[in-house]
């Protein structure tokens, strides 16, 4: 037979249980709103970060070069 002290203790615990349960679920949605917005933010920025002068898609490969290189010998 349980007393009563046993009977308050499993409660508390039960209450205690509920009470870190939530706090988890809010942190968790909270940083997995963050994480999503940040990554829409950076796709979005990346999105609109396309090189204009590269047009075959290749990258520095087919570019001249401006100027001359310096002769260092």
């Amino acid at each position: 037979m349980q007393s009563p002290s046993d009977k308050d203790a499993a409660m508390i615990n039960q209450v205690m249980f509920f009470v870190g349960l939530t706090i988890f679920i809010v942190y968790a949605y909270f940083l997995l709103r963050i994480i999503g917005r940040q990554h829409r933010i950076q796709r979005k920025e990346h999105a609109d970060s396309y090189d204009q002068v590269d047009i075959d898609g290749m990258g520095n490969q087919g570019r001249i070069p401006d100027k001359k290189p310096k002769n260092r010998t």
